[in-house]
């Protein structure tokens, strides 16, 4: 899901282009895979603009900022990775707009007494993609891979609590958990059934993680047509899909580096939405043409953080480690000092346009009841910050605005790292940049493509202080896990925090099943980590997203949450006639 932005896990944000943008940043798209001119060389398409498919649903182009850093759903490590998950793979649950869970493949449950077995009766007559029947000896297949393989980024976690999974029959799944849990929907929504048929041969050893795989047979809405990292995802409609075909043809993805190109490709009408935007654009889009802005609360709550390395050398993985962070950081009063230097408020005024709400913890307050409300932010008071390094014994002794470590020895002077399809994150930078040297830090910032700031994070932790962010699953589990040392040597906790009271009581509640004692240790544990200053929160995220009102309609802008990058939302929508 950082399902790392890091997404965690959850749904992203798409885009796309026509040919034609060479010069702004974009890659070509690809043509539709009906088109008559799908074979037209790079230079022409650079020239012309793509023949109308043939078919009758039409081609939507979504752009997006970012790429899927792997098209393996074990390996999956960025929110655009899981973005076209949900629209090729299907699960046994799917999480509604209202934050409801619906049976998908399965159509019906069946609970025993003590809470531990489920036995689900599987649909008849679906298939994957290549035409091969789904039974639940794929969902069984599929579970023990995640199940069985700790090397797994973030599925492997679901499955903390499964004893055993089995199949009686091609039309049963009988899932039995070594204790009963509150949650297992939020648990299922993001177990993607893969095809025994294809990956039984790269099942063993380190084989599910080295498998590519390319043509991503799943057995979703849409299916894979073609990918090129940093390019574009092509996918096509499902014509056999077991819930009603997609109402358009196909959809395409494609990568932006540059943000100005990307406003510009909607207001020229070279993409048909954007879900993702500089907050200073949004004037500019409320007055373009034929677009339509819509801002709501996110499907996936979306948060930004920022983050410091605080692994102890004790815990610094053996095979991945570097360990390299500033001692400093590992120094509580060090992290409360800067987020006193931290001016929340500023940061979403100022890279927000104000489409955001100060943040506390990993749990966001799209959750409801599950945020911890009772928290109060740290202030943002210069003095304050200096006066608690200045107790902490931080000096700068030489004079040159910089404060040295207690002994004298090494500055303060961190490497402040962010991901380059991040579109406010070198305004956030700027601002610490502004702050923080205010309490003698001095900060190196630096943009990094997500992948290779993914493998300078976790496990690796080779950084100091990192701006990125997370969207939420439904359940609080699913942020609250990554800071248990559990997580460490899994690339999952990007910060290398480690305490024991903590994960005992993050192990508590994961099996609580009364509802309200369950909020109350999760509150525990988000004051466990907000006094611990584990993270900084600058804000939790309103969604804005942008669409052509005169290529597509029927978008969800009037649910309960936001996302029209979700497959329900892409499933429906229809050419405009003209």
């Amino acid at each position: 899901m950082n399902f790392n932005l890091k997404s965690i896990l959850i749904f992203a944000l798409l885009i796309v282009i026509m040919p034609g943008l060479f010069g702004c940043g974009g890659s070509a798209a690809p043509e539709p895979a009906n088109s008559s001119t799908s074979n037209t060389s790079p230079e022409a398409a650079a020239d012309n603009e793509p023949a109308a498919s043939t078919a009758t649903g039409g081609t939507v182009r979504v752009g997006w900022p970012g790429s899927p850093d792997s098209l393996n759903p074990a390996m999956g490590v960025l929110e655009e990775a899981y973005i076209v998950y949900e629209m090729t793979y299907d699960t046994l649950y799917d999480l509604q707009f209202d934050g409801s869970f619906t049976l998908t493949l399965a159509e019906s449950v069946d609970m025993s007494d003590d809470g531990k077995v489920y036995t689900y009766k599987m649909r008849e007559g679906l298939k994957f993609h290549d035409g091969q029947p789904l039974t639940a000896k794929d969902v069984v297949f599929s579970y023990n891979l995640y199940k069985d393989h700790e090397d797994f980024p973030f599925l492997n976690s679901y499955t903390g609590y499964f004893d055993t999974i089995e199949a009686p029959d091609d039309s049963t799944v009988v899932l039995t958990l070594t204790d009963p849990i509150p949650n297992l929907e939020s648990q299922l929504i993001y177990l993607y059934v893969l095809p025994e048929h294809i990956w039984s041969a790269h099942s063993e050893g380190s084989a599910p993680t080295e498998f590519e795989n390319t043509e991503m047979i799943g057995s979703g809405p849409f299916k894979m047509v073609e990918y090129k990292q940093n390019e574009f995802v092509h996918l096509a409609a499902n014509l056999d899909y077991f819930d009603g075909r997609p109402k358009v043809d196909e959809v395409i993805f494609q990568t932006f580096a540059n943000n100005d190109a990307l406003v510009q490709a909607i207001t020229t009408g070279q993409v048909d939405m954007i879900t993702e935007m500089p907050a200073t654009a949004v004037p500019t889009l409320r007055n373009a043409e034929n677009v339509t802005l819509v801002s709501g609360p996110p499907l996936a709550p979306d948060l930004r953080d920022i983050f410091f390395n605080q692994i102890a050398p004790e815990n610094c993985p053996p095979d991945d480690g570097v360990c390299s962070g500033h001692p400093a950081l590992r120094d509580r009063q060090v992290r409360l000092a800067l987020a006193h230097a931290t001016d929340k408020q500023k940061m979403i005024d100022v890279a927000m346009l104000g489409f955001g709400r100060p943040g506390r913890t990993l749990v966001p307050d799209g959750l409801g009841s599950w945020y911890n409300s009772s928290l109060e932010d740290y202030a943002f008071d210069l003095a304050k910050a200096n006066q608690i390094l200045d107790e902490a014994g931080y000096q700068d002794t030489d004079g040159d605005g910089v404060r040295e470590m207690p002994d004298g020895g090494q500055p303060l002077e961190f490497r402040l790292y962010w991901p380059s399809d991040t579109p406010e994150a070198p305004r956030l930078a700027d601002l610490l940049n502004e702050t923080w040297p205010q309490v003698g830090v001095k900060l190196q910032p630096q943009a990094f493509d997500p992948d290779a700031l993914t493998s300078v994070c976790c496990p690796a932790f080779d950084f100091d202080v990192i701006i990125w962010g997370w969207s939420s699953g439904p359940d609080p589990s699913d942020l609250m896990v990554v800071m248990t040392t559990a997580e460490i040597p899994t690339g999952s906790s990007e910060t290398g925090y480690s305490n024991p009271e903590y994960d005992r009581l993050f192990a508590e509640q994961a099996v609580e099943l009364d509802k309200d004692k369950r909020r109350e240790l999760n509150w525990e544990l988000q004051r466990i980590a907000f006094e611990d200053v584990v993270y900084i929160v600058p804000y939790y995220k309103e969604k804005v997203q942008a669409f052509r009102s005169d290529r597509f309609e029927g978008w969800l802008t009037d649910a309960a949450k936001l996302e029209l990058a979700d497959p329900t939302s892409l499933s429906v929508i229809t050419q405009v006639n003209e």
